[in-house]
């Protein structure tokens, strides 16, 4: 009789433990871990009366915040009165081979965008892709420029942004929240 008591006793308590432990979710959320940025490409191709015209604003900060100064284009010039293509790339080239990380802003379009703030230059950006809600991303585009001029453009890549909020879906970051993977600033000269 002593042998069944604990035998059932036993049994409970191996019950018990199986149900605690085999009922609860112990297992962490998975996490989207933030890939490094340490190349910002843009690419204007020239339209219309510039047509042909290919500039580059590039950005590279291969050692991260605090190391070495960033390679940056400086200035940018682009043509008074151009058209252009927009394309933009970001690109993990602490890795090797280098890690291209447009692919995944593109693949989470709906989690990405990409905002272009124009300081003092007449410089007009329409978005030219759309995620799967149909609001922008900003991977490519189109600018349309004013007359000749100097000043910055700011270009902007924000991880989840409230594309629903005012501004936001025509190219505003105001109102857009979120956080912000990078922020380059660059030098436009248009002549």
């Amino acid at each position: 009789m002593k042998f069944t008591r604990i035998k059932l006793y036993s049994l409970a308590v191996f019950a018990a433990l199986l149900t605690t432990t085999a009922c609860g979710s112990d297992d962490p959320e998975p996490v989207n871990e933030e890939e490094l940025i340490t190349t910002l490409k843009v690419t204007f191709t020239g339209t219309g009366p510039n047509e042909g015209e290919t500039v580059e604003a590039i950005f590279k900060d291969l050692d991260g915040t605090g190391g070495d100064d960033p390679e940056i284009t400086n200035p940018v010039e682009l043509a008074a009165n151009g058209s252009y293509d927009v394309s933009v790339a970001f690109l993990n080239e602490a890795e090797s081979p280098a890690e291209n990380i447009t692919l995944e802003v593109e693949e989470e379009g709906d989690e990405h965008q990409v905002f272009f703030v124009a300081n003092n230059i007449n410089f007009t950006y329409q978005y030219g892709d759309e995620d799967v809600n149909t609001k922008p991303i900003g991977l490519s585009g189109s600018v349309l420029l004013g007359a000749a001029g100097t000043g910055t453009l700011q270009v902007l890549l924000i991880h989840e942004p409230d594309k629903d909020a005012s501004g936001v879906s025509t190219g505003s970051p105001t109102n857009a929240g979120g956080e912000t993977d990078i922020s380059v600033t660059f030098n436009v000269t248009i002549k």
